[in-house]
């Protein structure tokens, strides 16, 4: 390939997957199988009736095209004077209302992000100590409270925190977008799992950073301790910086749940709405401005990588090395594994589709030892059931977002922006709508919806890591002795490259049984007597308040499944 080629392939993919994005949510109606006239009908006015009269008057207002490509096309065109085009259900701008929605959002998902990187800083200063000392064997135990922290429900939280902080104590508002007050509880409830996510990989980016050669140079020298902090520190957090910048484009497409809550304005909300219509403009112009979010982040994220590494990105300055868990961390994994086990298998051995009525939302007694759901169902029966589809699938989505990621992230370029950063802004909400369009909502739909988005973050972790790797010694050396590119694969990159991508997979256990919970909340993933976690959730957080039990229950599996996935390091011992 010629270097003009080259350097035009990657902005031509890039732009490729932008048009293709807007595609597909242009197509969502024809998708569906439904008119377009009819479904803008129905949101304007609902009393009438939908005759091929109305319908063709609706066309002929609106000037609908009479395809997605032709209507993609002509949109594509308007956006390049910076048009965003005319909403089909209000008749206004499409800028009038996206862009202050996108203000909201970046406000409340800027400071989620800025919150969640201060508090995965304060959990990660145990470790930093200890192994600028040679003390630390594993994570630590940041790396533990990280992985609870990660598997907390954001909309639970929400609700948990409007319940508490806001009708319990009246310390804050309970909603709306009025001023500083109102960003509290919004920014916790998508900053606090969030910093979890963060936390977990910090630490592992630290005991990995301990192990190489220099610290112990540095150590041997007597280099003071403060100094060698604050270098591990700059070197895990330059692995981190990318994952940041991802999460900030991440939180935007996904607070759809956690904005409607709190009643905000934002652009998650607002995308959803538009795309239960649909009202194709809106939806379009909302992805197209996350998908260059996703591009701008994205960038930043390598340039912020590079500066934080410095002359040891290009110059062979860095030596990663394996280092060796200790056994504690295994034993408390494997202590919280048994308990959440006993607590699955009590549960199976009951009928979780029994009713009682006598016993809707009864309290926690021997004969309902987690107490009873709305319906008189046994809390108990229906975690360990549910256990068995929420932790089975998010494990198998896990492991496929693992192999995809890790492939993706090891044969592309690690120092450019690419499809990747495009298929992050995109929403798994915005993904399920459209699955759901073409299948059907169910519990398979969600799960796909989650597996295209799933491999994003991984393989933006590998490829961060592969550059580190590119640019240590022995793979200068190898490459220097005419090593081919499997053998560096296969023998220099995937040691490295490997096992802290597969301790972030394990992490994403419990992200990927969240976004399904999310799915099945606004009714695309499970049916509604599933016993899956996420549905069990959606249909008991209006009680949290009156029998805060029956939603306890799923929430804390999932934190324990958190907690599990936190402690247990595949490192060799």
């Amino acid at each position: 390939m010629t270097p003009v080629l080259s350097r035009l392939t990657r902005p031509l993919g890039v732009l490729g997957a932008l048009v293709g994005a807007a595609l597909l949510v242009g197509a969502l109606p024809w998708l569906s199988g439904d008119d377009p006239a009819l479904g803008v009908l129905r949101a304007r006015e609902v009393d009438r009736t939908a005759d091929p009269a109305a319908l063709a008057a609706v066309r002929d207002r609106l000037d609908l095209p009479a395809d997605p490509v032709t209507g993609t096309l002509g949109f594509l065109g308007r956006l390049v004077t910076g048009d965003l085009g005319t909403s089909w259900v209000s008749g206004a701008p499409v800028a009038d209302t996206l862009l202050p929605a996108l203000g909201v959002s970046l406000t409340v998902a800027g400071t989620a992000s800025l919150v969640a990187l201060v508090l995965a800083v304060l959990l990660t200063v145990p470790a930093l100590l200890r192994a600028a000392d040679g003390r630390l064997t594993g994570g630590g135990a940041g790396a533990a409270v990280g992985g609870a922290l990660a598997a907390l429900p954001e909309f639970v939280l929400a609700v948990l925190l409007v319940s508490v902080v806001a009708v319990g104590w009246g310390l804050l508002p309970t909603s709306g977008f009025t001023g500083p007050a109102n960003l509290v509880l919004p920014v916790l409830a998508l900053g606090v799992p969030a910093a979890g996510v963060l936390a977990r990989l910090l630490a592992g980016a630290v005991a990995a950073v301990a192990g190489e050669s220099w610290v112990r140079t540095w150590r041997a020298a007597g280099v003071r301790r403060g100094a060698v902090v604050t270098a591990l520190g700059r070197r895990a957090l330059s692995v981190v910086v990318p994952q940041v910048l991802l999460l900030l484009v991440g939180t935007l497409g996904a607070a759809a749940v956690v904005e409607a809550v709190f009643d905000l304005p934002g652009l998650g909300g607002l995308a959803l709405d538009a795309a239960l219509v649909p009202d194709v403009p809106v939806v379009q112009a909302a992805v197209v401005l996350l998908v260059g979010l996703g591009l701008l982040v994205g960038g930043g994220g390598v340039l912020a990588h590079r500066l934080l590494l410095g002359p040891a990105l290009t110059g062979s300055g860095l030596t990663p090395e394996v280092v060796p868990a200790g056994r504690r961390p295994r034993r408390a994994a494997l202590a919280v594994a048994t308990v959440l086990a006993l607590a699955v298998l009590a549960g199976l051995l009951r009928d979780p589709a029994a009713q009682d009525v006598g016993a809707r939302l009864a309290a926690p007694s021997w004969a309902h030892p987690f107490g009873a759901d709305p319906l008189g169902r046994d809390v108990l029966a229906r975690f360990g059931h549910g256990a068995l589809v929420s932790v089975g699938l998010a494990v198998a989505l896990a492991a496929v977002a693992l192999a995809v990621g890790l492939a993706v992230g090891l044969l592309g370029r690690a120092d450019r922006t690419g499809t990747a950063d495009v298929l992050n802004a995109l929403p798994a909400v915005v993904v399920g709508i459209v699955v759901a369009a073409v299948a059907g909502p169910g519990l398979l739909s969600a799960c796909l919806a989650v597996a295209l988005v799933a491999w994003i973050p991984l393989a933006v972790h590998t490829r961060t890591l592969a550059a580190q790797a590119r640019a240590s010694g022995f793979h200068v050396a190898a490459v220097t002795g005419g090593a081919g590119h499997w053998h560096l694969l296969r023998r220099h990159l995937l040691p490295v490259v490997g096992p802290p991508v597969v301790r972030h997979a394990l992490v994403r256990v419990p992200h990927a049984a969240l976004a399904l919970a999310g799915l099945s909340f606004l009714g695309l993933g499970a049916g509604a007597e599933s016993p899956e976690w996420g549905r069990a959730l959606a249909e008991t957080t209006g009680y949290l308040e009156r029998a805060p039990w029956v939603v306890a229950a799923p929430a804390l599996g999932l934190v324990l499944l958190g907690v599990v996935a936190a402690l247990s390091d595949p490192r060799p011992q």
